[in-house]
């Protein structure tokens, strides 16, 4: 699938279809209204705006649209990343863990993880 950019602003949209779809417009409205201080129009102008994109679907059911997400979470999670460590480290894993680990304290379950991957990624 092309990439498909998406805002900061959409990706609140994308949370809420990807954590359960079909869905109308009013349910996005109610969810979003709760967690962000969003006017309705400023919603369902967002929906429109991924729905021109293509990363949602709408199928009419009666007198509304139900949308759904066409993007998968894990395409755009690894379209993000990857576009973001090319941007801001030259596409280098190890320079992004050092940046993060001085900017906040790795627990010791962050270090048993990052251990436990790189042993994956060796064998």
């Amino acid at each position: 699938m092309e990439a498909i950019s998406i805002s900061e602003a959409e990706s609140a949209v994308m949370e809420v279809l990807w954590s359960r779809h079909p869905l109308a417009a009013d349910d996005i409205v109610a969810v979003l209204r709760r967690e962000r201080d969003w006017q309705d129009a400023t919603i369902k102008t967002l929906i429109g705006r991924l729905l021109k994109k293509g990363a949602v679907s709408a199928t009419q059911d009666g007198r509304r649209y139900l949308y759904s997400p066409t993007l998968e979470r894990e395409a755009w999670l690894t379209q993000e990343s990857s576009s973001m460590l090319e941007r801001l480290f030259g596409g280098r894993v190890a320079p992004l863990v050092a940046h993060f680990s001085k900017q906040r304290k790795l627990s010791k379950r962050d270090i048993a993880e990052l251990r436990r991957i790189i042993d994956e990624m060796e064998s």
